[in-house]
């Protein structure tokens, strides 16, 4: 049984369908890619997963049981954590305060405390400023602690939703080994990603998502060199 399984995601904003009975699956330890334009439906995969926004149909399979109509809150308490577009952190609190709220459904405080140490390992700039506010830090210092956040609540299966976007080229590089460290280290990952080539070189499987409807699927060294793949999304 796949980690995850979505069959005939449908969602609709008004008139407008955004998701036109997906289905896709992800199966544990893996790392997938959902490629696609702007204004695709990506995003509302992902907030369709998470339980932020409602589903017009279709069903969401995780670890087994049905989540498709629970809440945000009880699906993050599961293990299935989102980490944001744009960051989101909350500016006016420190570092550590930061990824303290992301352990706040747990309760068992030894391993928060060694999760913390981890996620100060990973990045290790965070430690060195752990007690300065988060809106003193730079978009790059943010991703890292919008994603050292979503590891508190100790995930199995970790939504990124475009986590390079805005960083200096040294940064994406950097942000992307941590993907592979955190996927090395146990945790699932599904990937929304504008940088495709980045995000195919690290996938084991992707989905291409076109307008709602994923209209192509394979291993991502197969899509990395599939000549319509590559004119629509690799720049040539």
């Amino acid at each position: 049984m796949s980690m995850l399984e979505v069959k005939g995601l449908e969602v609709s904003y008004g008139a407008i369908k955004a998701l036109k009975g997906i289905s896709f699956s992800v199966e544990q330890g893996e790392i997938i890619s959902l490629i696609g334009s702007n204004g695709a439906g990506k995003t509302t995969t992902l907030h369709s997963l998470s339980g932020i926004i409602r589903k017009a149909s279709g069903s969401v399979v995780f670890g087994g049981q049905d989540i498709s109509s629970l809440s945000a809150d009880k699906i993050v308490g599961l293990g299935l954590i989102q980490v944001p577009e744009g960051r989101r952190v909350f500016a006016n609190m420190s570092v550590r305060e930061n990824l303290e709220l992301g352990a706040f459904l747990r309760r068992d405080k030894a391993g928060i405390k060694q999760d913390m140490e981890k996620v100060f390992e990973l990045f290790p700039r965070l430690k060195e400023r752990s007690r300065q506010e988060a809106a003193t830090l730079s978009g790059g210092e943010q991703q890292m602690l919008a994603m050292g956040r979503s590891l508190m609540a100790g995930p199995k299966l970790l939504l990124l939703d475009e986590p390079s976007m805005g960083l200096a080229p040294i940064l994406v590089d950097e942000i992307f080994r941590i993907i592979q460290e955190i996927n090395k280290e146990g945790t699932t990952v599904l990937l929304v990603e504008q940088n495709a080539y980045k995000a195919l070189s690290i996938a084991s499987r992707a989905y291409i998502l076109e307008t709602g409807s994923i209209t192509k699927e394979g291993a991502a060294r197969d899509l990395i060199s599939d000549e319509a793949v590559k004119s629509a999304y690799l720049g040539g």
